[in-house]
């Protein structure tokens, strides 16, 4: 953040404001972590605060502080738009285009409100006032931490926002696994630790709640839908509606899987096919200096980062799956 951009910030967030949050469709621990921190450290500073999702957020969220909160658009479209309308300041965390706010990009163009982007994924739309984009972030919510840190207001961290960013940032890192591996990301934790969060506690909140149905998904999924590829290094796991329906599949219950892969020896890069509505949805993993990225945004109209990114295809689930295996030969390994 530039000298003059935190000059700019300071001074429109120096009088109160109608401020709406938002965050990507589905949204995970790391945009839900970022929001509701943001949301509390703006409430402190006497702004009038928002947040809306696309849709639902999964259950193993939904015990974080003011989680209750939040504005489902999917489930509120009516306060959702009145919200956006009245909106005199937008904050995007955790998405950097707009396509990823799904039916909420129409609103969010039409307004004449200012716009902040704060986001780490590679490549930002150019669809903010300001946009802070540091891709070599962990995650948005250690970004959020820098921020507020930034604005001289960490006397606002309290317990609550420590708990929102601590989640953010331990699931964007696969469990401090993947994108952390800087002395930055842990002091930050250390700081977080310091305001009273009980990180074991967290972790068996967001990761030790899983239902019957989701356990036995997971099982199914390793045991009779994974399809290791040796020779390209590859493992990739796909579920059809059906089958997600024979589990009783809820939001976030599929979150994680896609990792499962990669702790096989020899395994580079894995990837989960999931069908939806009328399209594929296709998520990539990868181990080192392999980068999925540039495999979701060349052929699957997607993204992310270098280790884990996402994409969509409008092929069936046969096609999409013989799309991707066609590309292996031509990837490089090594």
């Amino acid at each position: 953040m530039t000298e003059k951009a935190i000059i700019e910030v300071k001074k429109i967030f120096s009088t109160p404001k109608k401020i709406v949050i938002l965050t990507h469709i589905n949204p995970d621990g790391d945009a839900i972590g970022s929001a509701l921190a943001m949301y509390m450290y703006l409430k402190q500073k006497k702004h009038t605060v928002s947040v809306i999702t696309p849709n639902g957020l999964p259950s193993f969220l939904q015990w974080m502080p003011e989680s209750d909160k939040i504005v489902i658009n999917s489930n509120q479209a009516d306060d959702a738009n009145k919200l956006m309308n009245e909106a005199e300041m937008f904050i995007c965390l955790d998405f950097n285009a707009l396509n990823r706010i799904e039916k909420l990009a129409e609103a969010f163009i039409q307004s004449n409100a200012s716009k902040i982007l704060i986001d780490h994924h590679i490549e930002p739309e150019n669809f903010a006032d300001f946009t802070f984009s540091i891709t070599g972030a962990s995650s948005t919510s250690e970004m959020i931490y820098d921020f507020i840190e930034t604005l001289d207001d960490l006397t606002m961290l309290n317990k609550e926002i420590a708990e929102c960013l601590y989640v953010g940032i331990a699931t964007d890192t696969g469990s401090f696994s993947y994108s952390c591996n800087f002395s930055r990301n842990y002091t930050i934790v250390s700081k977080l630790m310091e305001a009273g969060i009980d990180a074991e506690q967290i972790h068996r909140l967001v990761y030790d709640t899983y239902s019957e149905d989701r356990m036995r998904l997971l099982g199914f999924c390793l045991s009779e839908k994974m399809k290791v590829m040796p020779k390209y290094a590859t493992a990739y796991i796909s579920l059809t509606k059906d089958e997600l329906k024979r589990f009783n599949h809820q939001s976030g219950d599929t979150e994680g899987i896609v990792n499962f892969p990669l702790s096989i020896g020899n395994v580079k890069m894995a990837a989960l096919f999931i069908e939806k509505e009328g399209h594929i949805r296709i998520s990539f993993r990868s181990k080192g200096d392999f980068h999925v990225n540039s495999i979701a945004k060349m052929y699957f109209a997607g993204g992310g980062h270098k280790n884990a990114a996402g994409g969509n295809s409008q092929l069936s689930m046969e096609d999409t799956i013989k799309k991707f295996i066609n590309l292996l030969p031509e990837l490089n390994f090594n």
